[in-house]
């Protein structure tokens, strides 16, 4: 897949300009396979996908023209659809609980991820100290960890405070973070571990993995929305992608990278 990275800037009039994508982590992740398919089948097209700028960001970005396809985490805002912002739900991937590659942990339950965030337990069962991982407040990631329980926002809420707490921005920056911090805890998209191939060890919570399976079944509880997203202004390249990845070969291959693909093409 032929990538270029250029800065954000107004629309190019060249016919040869590249096509400017960017989104959530995790959402991301999840398209880069399809991109990468999409891009061999268009061999005239150009990408260019710099690092995430969060959902939030993305969605401005294309509003503003300097995007022609946003990928989100999460729903569209009133605001951004009053804004001309064209959203297409695609599915979810997993929210995995994920650790240092050191901890000798595979399971979790939501009781000890209350003692760990709200810093009533400190060490692993090893003795290793414990390095919680956060998301902004408002994060994506932190209102679905919060939703696990009313003690898990509780939980999130006294983290804040610790005078050790450790905030990461985006979804790559905690991953990061995670992995090269000894005894981290965080969380990532399913998508994002298997795409990037990320040196994680991934926890089962209460028993029950993070998989396309689980979630399809309703047994998994955390789960990060892949929304497309274009404009009136979105070039007709943006637009077969997303056909694409509406598409029986793209359903597959999204399933494949940790998707449940839940949307339907028109």
């Amino acid at each position: 897949m032929a990538l270029v990275l250029a800065t954000l800037s107004a629309p190019s009039a060249r016919a040869d300009a590249p096509v400017r994508i960017n989104g959530s982590g995790g959402a991301l992740d999840a398209m880069k396979p399809l991109l990468q398919a999409w891009a061999a089948e268009h061999p005239q097209e150009r990408l260019s996908i710099e690092p995430p700028l969060g959902s939030s960001g993305a969605a401005m970005a294309l509003l503003a023209g300097a995007l022609d396809l946003a990928v989100l985490g999460r729903p569209l805002m009133p605001e951004e659809v009053a804004r001309g912002a064209r959203g297409r739900p695609y599915g979810k991937t997993p929210l995995l609980l994920v650790t240092h590659a050191s901890v000798k942990k595979k399971d979790i339950t939501i009781a000890e991820l209350e003692d760990i965030f709200s810093g009533a337990r400190l060490t692993w069962a090893s003795g290793q100290r414990i390095r919680v991982i956060l998301r902004p407040e408002k994060d994506t990631d932190t209102r679905l960890l919060s939703s696990l329980s009313p003690g898990m926002a509780r939980a999130d809420a006294a983290a804040r405070k610790l005078r050790w707490a450790i905030i990461a921005v985006t979804d790559p920056e905690a991953s990061q973070m995670v992995a090269r911090t000894p005894g981290a805890i965080g969380a990532t998209a399913l998508s994002s571990l298997q795409v990037e191939k990320l040196p994680l060890n991934a926890l089962t919570l209460g028993g029950v993995p993070g998989t396309v399976e689980t979630l399809e079944q309703g047994r998994y509880r955390l789960a990060k929305e892949v929304i497309l997203v274009t404009t009136a202004r979105s070039p007709p390249a943006a637009l077969s992608f997303v056909e694409y990845a509406f598409s029986t070969r793209g359903r597959a291959l999204a399933a494949r990278n940790g998707v449940l693909v839940t949307g339907g093409g028109r």
